[in-house]
């Protein structure tokens, strides 16, 4: 039996690692569960997989919680995150905190010794190279829960690390791959949200849209994988089948092929070294006959250029980057700013920021904090 906690439980990573661990109950078992406001969701969760601990990072939805569980171990705000986080009866943490926020938790739970399934990339993306080494000295394993990575790890297992050539990250080019450049001005949340293949939240949806996901996947594959930025190459795959491949010395290729299904790399995250069957998930190979490949839609995605440049320039450059694409989103989102205006914004507070060579942690929350004034000030006020 391996007992699970998760961080982000109420969101689209969190409730599918639900899905995997009902379906598996005989190997897996909840230890916690945390969200941050829905509490009404977390309630449902609660009932159903009896947690000994539960946290509700608002404070305010404390009371609602209480009054509507039997679990006796209920944790509030930041503090109760950081007590899960280093719990040690525990054999793997996921995190899927969406944004910036997640990194102190990825921290957290490293420095305890426990292993993490790691859907939250901006905590790799702000800090690789903190939570890499920290991971490395701590003997901590980190899981890739991003259905690109658990490709690449897929691939790469049992490969000597100095036999790559290069990686390829595969993306679907989301909802404006085959939208004119010149149209993306007028683009709508509602538009920007309805991805063609895959189920996510809010936030990522939009990081699809822009194709920032896809700048983020590349710097988390970096730090995880040691592959340098000129050796990962970016191509659109609309179909979302080839999540990822891997090009060896000898010229060949090794590729990691699935429905677009996020429960496939949870639920490899949780099993390995073992595979549990997901019997609702067989490869038809006759819908699929047709799997297309191409570049030339990337030129419209300033993001990705953003990220090449923030993780070749290195040091402080991806924290911002990181802080930044995740304040802009939430202003479009909230339809303050324009769809345009997520790579203005961003680019702006990696020109103007004072640069760091090596970011302690403390830096990169000084940082954040810097990040968020100079947004507030500049396009709030």
């Amino acid at each position: 039996m391996k007992y699970i906690g998760i961080l982000g439980s109420t969101g689209s990573v969190g409730s599918q690692s639900l899905e995997v661990v009902w379906k598996h109950q005989d190997k897996l078992k909840i230890k916690f569960l945390a969200a941050k406001t829905n509490v009404n969701k977390l309630i449902e969760q609660c009932n159903k997989f009896s947690p000994e601990y539960v946290c509700i990072y608002d404070q305010s939805k404390y009371e609602i919680l209480k009054r509507n569980t039997d679990i006796k171990n209920i944790l509030v705000g930041s503090s109760g995150i950081f007590e899960l986080c280093q719990l040690t009866n525990i054999d793997t943490i996921i995190n899927a905190i969406v944004g910036y926020q997640g990194l102190e938790p990825t921290i957290k739970i490293i420095e305890s010794g426990t292993n993490i399934a790691l859907s939250n990339k901006e905590s790799i993306v702000q800090a690789g190279h903190i939570v890499i080494e920290l991971a490395k000295s701590k003997n901590v394993k980190i899981f890739p829960i991003d259905s690109e990575h658990s490709a690449l790890w897929q691939c790469i297992i049992g490969e000597p690390e100095n036999r790559i050539r290069k990686i390829i990250l595969t993306a679907s080019g989301g909802p404006f791959r085959t939208l004119p450049y010149n149209k993306f001005s007028s683009i709508t949340p509602k538009e920007a949200l309805a991805h063609p293949n895959w189920s996510m939240g809010n936030k990522i949806s939009i990081d699809s849209a822009t194709m920032m996901n896809k700048g983020f996947e590349m710097i988390e594959a970096f730090w995880l994988f040691n592959i340098q930025p000129k050796n990962i190459e970016i191509v659109i795959h609309p179909q979302s089948i080839i999540h990822s491949m891997v090009e060896y010395i000898d010229g060949s290729i090794k590729a990691q092929l699935s429905n677009p299904d996020m429960r496939l790399p949870i639920q490899y995250a949780l099993s390995y070294p073992d595979r549990f069957e997901l019997d609702d998930l067989k490869f038809d190979i006759s819908k699929f006959s047709n799997l297309e490949f191409s570049q030339k839609e990337l030129d419209k995605f300033e993001c990705i250029d953003l990220a090449f440049r923030a993780i070749n320039l290195g040091g402080s450059y991806p924290t911002i980057l990181n802080v930044s694409n995740d304040l802009a989103v939430e202003l479009f989102l909230n339809k303050k700013i324009n769809f345009l205006d997520i790579p203005k914004i961003i680019k702006d507070c990696m020109d103007s920021h004072n640069y760091i060579k090596l970011p302690l942690l403390s830096d990169i929350l000084s940082l954040t904090k810097w990040t968020e004034s100079y947004i507030n000030r500049k396009y709030l006020s």
